[in-house]
């Protein structure tokens, strides 16, 4: 018999999200008398607004037909390319520099094959799992230790350094995991700080990979939206974005990554056409379908209807994050992210976790899951209906924290 890939072998056991759906089944299952609400995963729950909606039919069926039949697109369809570079980069990347995708998650997975094993990482803390667990399968954590993986370096954000890590702690040539808004803490970083963290990835010889997936809640115009708002940025980052969060995709898949022409490998090669040779290796291209959605959702009309659902969600946080501070909770995030991330001093996050759903039947995610430094927090998403929103602060207004 084969053996295992050891990679496997040294991932944690548990990935975050489906040990939070085992405690909540067993919960279900042992009080089946409990209705409850989950303000823990980050997946969206209204309804595609109608115009976006038109657009994937419209793209349904044009594949119908002999003269709008179209087959793979490894790349992206170029109308949905040239779109994507006058809403989101303001013309500012040439087409062959946007890379049309089925997620920011999935684009995330390939880009670690991209980098290899051999590489060193370096990630906020807390971060987005992915970063990390990715990490491991292609063998570039190193071993497992008490509080992570050896080759890996955490960058603690916390709310001492207002959550954005001290960049000294960056090690020559690394790739550089960097989410702003930050899922989880919903921190969204300002432009000097991007421009400190393209400035010592510049001196260090690393790369960012920016992921922007959440930058379409951002409301305070001072806070940058891309990686490429900041000087320098096309010769040491590339960047990854979702329509899952923005547009409620999650369940049709459609994103994209930038990668500059000036992006450049030790060695002088070009990472975009080693990106470009892996996309048309292992993909074949997100779904046609799919692509024509994201164009209606670019459209004038579309970009209304999402800066409508972002704005459903952020009204949802608001009204977590009030709940939350009513009971002297301290928090942050929920103003520009639909992330609000609530410090318990000195107690376990995934017993908090246990500890509200038992008193208020509601499920959250718990902070330690996300890093170390994700200790003694608990994130809350905004995503769900407002109905249950509504209900799930009116439990929480009972709960009793632990001293």
């Amino acid at each position: 018999m084969l053996k295992r890939n050891q990679n496997s072998a040294n991932l944690k056991a548990g990935y975050l999200f489906p040990e939070i759906a085992r405690r909540r089944r067993e919960f279900a299952t042992s009080h089946p008398e409990a209705r409850l609400i989950s303000l823990g995963v980050g997946n969206t729950t209204e309804p595609l607004p109608p115009h976006i909606c038109a657009g994937l039919a419209r793209g349904a069926t044009m594949l119908g037909a002999a003269e709008s039949y179209s087959g793979y697109m490894d790349e992206g369809l170029p109308a949905l390319r040239k779109r994507i570079n006058a809403v989101f980069y303001d013309n500012k990347h040439a087409i062959d520099e946007i890379f049309i995708s089925d997620g920011a998650k999935c684009d995330i997975g390939r880009l670690q094959l991209l980098f290899g094993s051999d590489v060193h990482v370096a990630v906020q803390d807390p971060s987005y799992p992915v970063y990390v667990d990715g990490s491991v399968l292609v063998g570039a954590a190193g071993g497992a230790t008490a509080n992570g993986y050896a080759g890996i370096s955490y960058l603690p954000c916390t709310a001492e350094n207002d959550y954005f890590p001290d960049l000294s702690k960056i090690e020559s040539n690394s790739l550089i995991y960097f989410c702003s808004p930050n899922n989880p803490t919903g921190a969204a970083a300002t432009k000097a700080q991007l421009q400190s963290l393209v400035a010592a990835a510049l001196k260090t010889g690393s790369l960012i990979i920016f992921d922007a997936a959440y930058s379409e809640y951002i409301r305070d115009r001072a806070l940058p939206k891309t990686i490429f708002d900041i000087e320098g940025a096309d010769s040491c980052a590339l960047e990854v974005n979702s329509f899952s969060k923005s547009a409620g995709f999650t369940g049709v898949r459609l994103g994209w990554t930038v990668v500059p022409k000036k992006l450049k490998f030790a060695g002088g090669e070009s990472v975009n056409a080693d990106w470009s040779r892996v996309m048309s290796t292992i993909f074949n291209g997100a779904s046609n379908i799919a692509q024509s959605g994201g164009l209606a959702a670019l459209s004038d009309t579309g970009l209304k209807e999402i800066k409508a659902l972002t704005d459903f969600y952020l009204g949802n946080a608001a009204l977590i994050r009030g709940a939350l501070e009513k009971l002297n909770i301290s928090c942050v995030g929920g103003d520009n992210s639909p992330y609000i991330w609530a410090h318990f001093p000195k107690q376990d996050s995934w017993s908090m976790f246990e500890r509200i759903l038992e008193k208020c039947h509601v499920v959250t995610t718990p902070g330690s899951g996300f890093g170390p430094a994700g200790e003694s927090f608990i994130r809350f998403s905004a995503f769900g209906r407002r109905s249950d929103v509504e209900e799930a602060c009116v439990r929480l207004a009972d709960f009793k924290a632990p001293k």
